[in-house]
């Protein structure tokens, strides 16, 4: 049995033999892991930006976004059987009373921090041949998006997202035009987000620095959206050129980007980060414009980050949606496929945009 693991006390990544999974009991359920996609976060793991092993454990096994299928189940379980594909979610609740929104199973908005994250933060991740988990944590897949379902975890980010768009804008109760949203940045999560866009019918904007004729600004085309050259616009005109934005969905982790977009939100706007900025030196921010802005047009600033089973469900849904529109474009998504004894130089050699590691099958 391989895993990929990283050794923080060593700083090492490498291949490990993890023991055999005990047998399954009560709502446990035994998977077959048959891909993993790779990630900026298992990177920064990588580089030992961040990561922590579980308790007992020198070592952290990689891997959050997973395809799995169900190989046994416990006595108790009901949700799934043998033979279904599944896609695990991530984070698992703190054990504390007091922490609301985990005792309401919406661990995504934890108050104490004391979750654990599958790949992340204190559990194994799915970066192993098998694995034993939870039913509840577990979202059953149609067999005919088994060739792209490993998108589902990266694209419940922007699900979540659209979840509370939707809640948000609610103080908006008159009818509205048809909707301008920008996706900031063109890596995998500002592509699954604008991807996201076009299938709930706005009009989609994604704005990065690849030249307007290179590969990406194609694909980009490919799916119905309108791509915008850094090279070609600087993010400052954005606004004045192409026009104000209804939602900006911040995909690129830059605190400096993302504040130059402000300029390009319009008014009412809701603008959304999902970026994680790496600690580093201060940036300068014209706080009063800023503030002034934000009052004055009645905009919102909203930070998300990790899922709910909900927000799995509905990616699951665009991802149904997008594969009846634009099948080629989602499927151009993963430009790598490698077995698991090459990913540890998958962390460390980025390309394309969604590589994965194919496990089985």
């Amino acid at each position: 049995m391989h895993a990929v693991a990283v050794f923080p006390g060593t700083r090492e990544v490498r291949l490990v033999d993890p023991p055999e999974p005990r047998p399954v009991t009560g709502s446990q359920v035994l998977l077959k892991v048959l891909e993993v996609g790779i990630c900026g976060t298992d990177r920064e793991i990588g580089a030992f930006e961040y990561g922590t092993p579980p308790p007992d454990s020198d070592h952290l096994i990689l891997g959050h976004e997973a395809l799995a299928e169900v190989v046994e189940t416990g006595p108790d379980v009901t949700l799934v059987r043998e033979g279904d594909l599944v896609v695990p979610t991530v984070r698992r609740p703190c054990p504390h009373a007091r922490c609301r929104p985990c005792r309401a199973e919406r661990q995504d908005f934890c108050v104490t921090g004391d979750f654990r994250e599958r790949g992340i933060k204190a559990a194994h991740g799915f970066l192993q041949e098998w694995v034993v988990e939870e039913e509840e944590h577990l979202v059953v897949v149609p067999r005919k998006l088994s060739d792209v379902a490993v998108l589902v975890e990266p694209l419940s980010v922007a699900a979540k997202a659209a979840e509370q768009v939707q809640a948000i804008q609610r103080r908006l109760p008159w009818e509205r035009a048809r909707v301008r949203a920008l996706a900031l940045g063109a890596g995998p999560v500002g592509l699954l987000g604008a991807m996201s866009m076009v299938v709930n019918h706005f009009d989609t904007f994604v704005y990065s620095l690849e030249p307007a004729a290179s590969e990406r600004a194609n694909l980009i085309r490919s799916f119905g959206a309108t791509y915008v050259s850094g090279q070609d616009v600087l993010l400052g005109e954005l606004g004045k050129k192409v026009g104000t934005f209804d939602i900006i969905y911040e995909a690129v982790g830059v605190s400096k980007v993302a504040f130059a977009a402000l300029d390009a939100l319009g008014p009412n706007g809701l603008f959304i980060f999902t970026g994680i900025p790496a600690h580093g030196g201060s940036n300068p921010v014209d706080t009063d414009t800023l503030m002034r802005n934000i009052v004055l047009r009645n905009q919102l600033l909203l930070g998300t980050v990790n899922a709910s089973r909900s927000a799995y469900e509905l990616a699951l849904r665009e991802l149904e949606q997008a594969m009846f529109l634009f099948p080629q474009s989602v499927r151009a998504l993963m430009t790598h496929r490698v077995p698991i004894q090459k990913a540890p130089a998958l962390l460390t050699e980025p390309g394309g945009i969604k590589q994965v590691v194919q496990l089985a099958s």
